[in-house]
């Protein structure tokens, strides 16, 4: 079966709003998102800056009795799904539940959990472990708890890809989509991992910026000559993907169609790509082939973008060859500049920015663009973004571990 999948409902938890709305608001508006860490002490730290979410009350969209049963990164979950489902129009009462699914990405899970039971083994012993630590710091504790809160039980599982987890994880819920295995999907991805284990682990890989720590606003600059690193933040991005037909049977508000899926792996080193970008293009190129385009199709891309020095002349030259000549025709923006990279959660809340640019016909900025770095000559829309026709949308992830995916996603024509 080949069934057409469209997207019916968005929600997210991320640093620049606890909503779609005021998220693509923000994004319109060029606000970052990014300032300094206030959940620990970073002296030691080289970098003390961070996307956290702000002013976050779990209590606001899960009971309070359980919520205590979850990390963080499962909270965000399902406060972006809480929101998603509304927009839906979704709940327990008009759903099949064996025909529901929940696929959702996460990178990392829970680490404060792991910091705060580390600490209590060694000052109080083994036997004062909390005793919820295991299931709530388990990846696949977000798309259960999901699945438990809207009685959605059709195959629930998280996909762990790094940061390509919820590109890899809408792929795999469209799939299910198209094949007949799901009529509706909650997916996406969450994280939450900006903890003292998770900020000094990338600070010692040398991924993360260390040159802006007093003015947080400037420092993630992709495809910049002067950009030294990526910015760690954390929420969530959740989409309700649905079949057509279904969607149109009850009334739903159809927002976009997701049309193709591309996933690959270098097969080369576990935290640098491969600098040829013959898999992060075939990424992209089987993309638009599995969404029966052409590479002139594309309007905008939402690049991955990460403000490394690596990445962004590497991502280049992908699109170059997914693109050929219409990749110099074709904007391309970073909107990591405003949100930080949410790892697991970038695809999510990503593709929820593509999904609103085709909407409201606007590309988002790449901001602090000032002086773009070599290998990056293509139109980044460098500050704020344009108003301009927008139709179809490549959004990129490319992941440590050489993990690549790509969506498309299009205007929605009957």
């Amino acid at each position: 079966m080949d069934r057409r999948v469209v997207v019916t409902g968005m929600g997210t938890i991320n640093p620049l709003s606890h909503n779609v709305e005021d998220l693509w608001s923000a994004i319109k508006a060029g606000k970052s998102g990014i300032g300094p860490i206030t959940k620990f002490d970073t002296t030691e730290f080289p970098s003390k800056i961070a996307g956290e979410v702000k002013d976050f009350n779990p209590s606001d969209f899960i009971d309070s009795k359980e919520h205590r049963k979850m990390g963080l990164f499962t909270k965000f979950a399902v406060a972006g799904a809480v929101e998603a489902m509304k927009q839906a129009g979704l709940d327990k009462g008009n759903i099949e539940p064996y025909r529901s699914s929940v696929i959702l990405g996460n990178g990392i899970g829970g680490f404060e959990i792991i910091e705060d039971a580390h600490r209590v083994l060694f000052e109080k012993g083994p036997r004062r472990i909390p005793p919820m630590t295991i299931p709530k710091l388990l990846s696949n504790e977000g798309p259960g708890n999901v699945a438990i809160r809207f009685g959605f039980k059709g195959p629930s599982y998280v996909v762990t890809t790094a940061c390509a987890s919820s590109t890899d994880a809408i792929g795999q819920a469209m799939n299910a989509v198209r094949t007949g295995l799901s009529d509706v999907v909650i997916t996406g991805g969450t994280e939450a991992a900006i903890t003292e284990l998770g900020v000094g682990g990338f600070c010692v890989l040398k991924a993360l910026s260390t040159k802006r720590n007093d003015d947080p606003e400037k420092a993630c600059r992709p495809f910049d000559d002067d950009r030294d690193g990526f910015i760690l933040a954390e929420g969530s991005g959740i989409l309700v993907l649905e079949e057509l037909e279904h969607a149109k049977a009850r009334g739903a508000n159809i927002l976009a169609e997701i049309a193709g899926y591309g996933a690959t792996c270098d097969a080369f080193h576990l935290t640098a790509p491969n600098s040829d970008a013959i898999a992060a293009s075939t990424a992209m190129a089987g993309a638009i082939k599995d969404a029966g385009l052409q590479p002139s199709d594309i309007d905008y891309v939402n690049a991955h973008g990460t403000s490394t020095p690596t990445n962004d002349p590497l991502e280049t030259k992908a699109i170059k060859l997914a693109l050929g000549d219409h990749a110099y025709k074709t904007k391309i923006s970073s909107t990591k500049s405003m949100t930080g990279h949410l790892v697991g959660a970038a695809g999510g809340i990503e593709a929820i920015i593509s999904i609103k640019a085709i909407q409201d016909q606007f590309f988002p900025g790449t901001l602090n663009l000032e002086n773009p770095a070599e290998g990056c000559d293509l139109d980044y829309v460098p500050g704020l973004g344009v108003p301009g026709k927008i139709k179809t949308v490549m959004s990129n992830s490319l992941g440590f571990g050489g993990h690549n995916g790509t969506l498309v996603f299009r205007e929605y024509v009957e």
